[in-house]
């Protein structure tokens, strides 16, 4: 048994096709196209036509995916962006937890200080700071973005380069300071900050990744 598919479903599965990005708000974008596609056939089938006839009205009415589809993408970057950033924030929230002195049994009675390790931890508090405080304005920037063009424009491709540079920075110091730890350095040490440091951070780049995607569209 076939189905046909009406000029509006036609129109709505490309242009999901041609969307990438969050697939909620994705979602809810296709969902506020379908209503007006709907409410547009309804309009154009009181003034007389038929319902074949009143939705091909409707979708030429709505424009043409070229035309359409740019700031839909516009719309689901800056959402990517928010995402991301929120992501950021939250990997580097539990960071204090992974680093506390005698929490993990590799970073308990820590021998003779280590300069170099020492130094890592001062870096990486300043570096964790700033990045949380712009991660928080990142997403500002994205609530401030979905309605403003001007910053809708720069929004994304700060916020990946920005959470990308953080991830990876982040992950190294990591890394690093584990390996210059009080302790000699073994598996459960890389283990933690692999699960609790590096593991969320490449998660993040990820998503900045499909952010710049997303603003090179």
């Amino acid at each position: 048994m076939s189905s046909t598919s009406t000029p509006v479903d036609a129109y709505l599965t490309a242009l999901g096709k041609a969307l990438p990005g969050p697939r909620r708000r994705k979602a809810d974008l296709l969902a506020e196209a379908r209503d007006h596609l709907v409410d547009a056939t309804e309009a154009f089938e009181a003034d007389g036509l038929d319902r074949d006839e009143a939705e091909r009205e409707a979708v030429a009415d709505f424009g043409e995916l070229s035309d359409v589809v740019p700031g839909y993408r516009a719309d689901l970057a800056v959402s990517q962006s928010r995402r991301t950033a929120m992501l950021l924030f939250l990997a580097l929230i539990i960071q204090p937890i992974v680093w506390q002195e005698g929490v993990w049994s590799w970073n308990q009675d820590p021998a003779t200080p280590n300069p170099v390790n020492e130094f890592l931890q001062s870096l990486v508090r300043t570096v964790g700071m700033f990045a949380i405080a712009g991660a928080v304005l990142a997403v500002i920037a994205a609530g401030i973005g979905l309605r403003h063009a001007l910053v809708r424009q720069h929004v994304t491709r700060v916020t990946a380069v920005f959470a990308l540079v953080n991830a990876v920075v982040i992950s190294l110091i990591g890394v690093a300071m584990s390996a210059t730890g009080g302790r000699t350095p073994d598996l459960p040490a890389f283990g933690v900050v692999g699960a609790f440091v590096v593991l969320p951070l490449a998660f993040v780049a990820l998503q900045a990744g499909r952010c710049l995607r997303l603003a090179r569209a």
